[in-house]
C-alpha cells in the first residue's frame, strides 16, 4: 500500500463511483455452455442493478452502458447514464466515464465491474474507505480472481494513470503507477474477487451464495 493518510471528512461520499454494463444481449457469450440466451441476459441484468444498487453508498454515482435498456435502468434507480452509441470495450468505456466526471470536477473516482455478483454496498463502501488513506495521487485496484485482472479501480485523481483493463491489468496498473510516481494500494475484497467470465465462476458464485445462506 502507498503512503497512508487518515481519510479525509466525506471522502467516501465524494468519490464518484462509476458502473461499466456491457450490452445485456452481448454479455456472458463465454457462459454459453451452461446458459441459455435468455438466462445470460437475465444474469447479466441482475448482475447490473446489484451494482448499481452497491454504489449507492457514493453521492455521485453514473452509470456507462450500451444500450436503452441499460439507461432505464440507471434511471428507474435514479442514476445518470450515458449510453455508448458504439460500445468499444471497457477501458473506452471507463474513459468516457472518467471524462463524464471531470466535467463536474470529480477529485477522484471507483470504476466498478457490473459483472460481480458477490458485490454489496459494504464491499464498495470499505473500497472507497481503504483508497481514502492513500495520499494522491493514489491508485488503488481490487484484483480479481485468476488472470491477474482488476474488478475496481480507484483512481484519484481521476486521471492518474492510464486505463488498462484486461488480462494481467494488476500489474499494469501498479507498473505505470510506479513509473509515474503514483502511490499504489491493493484492496483484496471477496465480493469485489469473484466476476462472472467462465462456468467456473458460476459455478463458485453459487456455492458461496448457498453457503452464506446455510452458515
Amino acid at each position: 500500500m502507498g503512503l497512508m493518510q487518515e481519510p479525509a471528512k466525506g471522502a467516501v461520499s465524494e468519490a464518484w463511483v462509476i458502473v461499466l454494463v456491457k450490452d445485456l444481449d452481448q454479455a456472458k457469450q463465454r457462459l454459453g455452455n451452461v446458459l441459455d440466451a435468455d438466462a445470460r441476459r437475465a444474469l447479466a441484468l441482475r448482475n447490473a442493478e446489484r451494482a448499481i444498487r452497491a454504489a449507492a453508498v457514493a453521492e455521485h454515482r453514473l452509470v456507462v452502458g450500451g444500450s436503452v435498456e441499460v439507461k432505464e435502468l440507471a434511471e428507474r434507480l435514479g442514476v445518470e447514464a450515458v449510453i455508448e452509441r458504439r460500445q468499444e470495450g471497457q477501458n473506452t468505456a471507463a474513459k468516457r466515464g472518467i471524462a463524464h466526471a471531470l466535467k463536474s470536477k470529480a477529485q477522484a473516482v471507483l470504476i466498478l465491474s457490473s459483472d460481480l455478483p458477490l458485490v454489496t454496498p459494504k464491499s464498495v463502501r470499505d473500497m472507497l474507505q481503504t483508497a481514502s488513506r492513500v495520499e494522491p495521487p493514489a491508485v488503488v485496484a481490487a484484483p480479481a480472481i485468476g488472470r491477474g485482472g482488476t474488478n475496481a479501480l480507484y483512481l484519484s485523481p481521476p486521471d492518474a494513470i492510464s486505463l488498462r483493463f484486461g488480462a494481467d491489468s494488476l500489474k499494469a496498473f501498479r507498473r505505470e503507477a510506479e513509473t509515474k510516481g503514483v502511490n499504489f494500494g491493493v484492496h483484496k475484497s471477496e465480493a469485489l474477487a469473484l466476476d462472472l467470465d467462465e462456468p467456473e465462476d458460476l459455478a463458485r458464485a453459487r456455492a458461496i451464495t448457498r453457503a452464506r445462506r446455510t452458515g
